[in-house]
């Protein structure tokens, strides 16, 4: 990620400035925004594989942290003049639900999904309802995200991977070194199955109904 070099040091320098301080700092916003523009492009990835080996992309942890910071609570009103679809909820004001149309090509089955943005779906991923995808998450081309499935926070998800129904692949933030859980492409995850601590599920692997994968086992 040569070419964001300068966007990472600017997030790296913003690090240590308290939440209050940020808050008031124009180009710390103008950084974020920028960087979550990035993140929601999939072109800047908590962690990154060069060869057969996964590394974790620490700035990119941080940028996702630097919005932790710098955002308020804030109230959102999904079609409030709708009774029966609209709804509320209550986020950071710089992780609301992320926008998705119809030209980015993903289908979100109605019933109860949603997308935290700063997460990128690639074009041709299927949501079964009701199902979760956090922030700085990435799932590649072709996979389908089953019901109650859940993709964790920069989470790494490839090409044509199923998860089946109730599925739990960890997420990680903190620390910022700890490595996200990665699954490759096409690989199979069996019904009610947990992917904890940064395990590593590699390509086409079968996971069975059930199973449970941490860093103990």
């Amino acid at each position: 990620m040569a070419a964001y070099d300068s966007l990472k040091q600017d997030i790296l320098g913003f690090s240590s400035i308290g939440a209050a301080e940020l808050r008031e700092i124009t180009a710390a916003w103008n950084v974020f925004a920028e960087f979550k523009r990035l993140l929601n492009a999939g072109l800047i990835r908590a962690a990154g594989k060069t060869g057969e080996e996964w590394t974790v992309n620490s700035w990119v942890k941080q940028g996702i942290l630097l919005g932790m910071r710098l955002g308020n609570l804030q109230e959102y009103h999904v079609q409030p003049d709708a009774p029966v679809t609209g709804f509320s909820y209550i986020d950071k004001e710089t992780y609301p639900l992320k926008a998705i149309t119809i030209e980015n090509n993903v289908r979100i089955v109605p019933g109860g999904s949603s997308v935290r943005d700063g997460a990128y779906l690639a074009p041709t991923v299927v949501m079964m309802p009701p199902a979760y995808v956090n922030v700085g998450a990435y799932v590649d081309e072709g996979t389908m995200i089953d019901s109650h499935a859940l993709v964790g926070s920069c989470a790494q998800v490839g090409r044509k991977v199923h998860l089946s129904a109730a599925v739990q692949v960890g997420g990680v933030l903190e620390p910022v070194g700890a490595m996200p859980v990665i699954i490759e492409d096409e690989v199979m995850v069996g019904g009610n199955c947990g992917i904890y601590e940064g395990t590593i599920v590699r390509e086409r692997a079968v996971i069975g109904t059930g199973v449970i994968l941490n860093g103990s086992t």
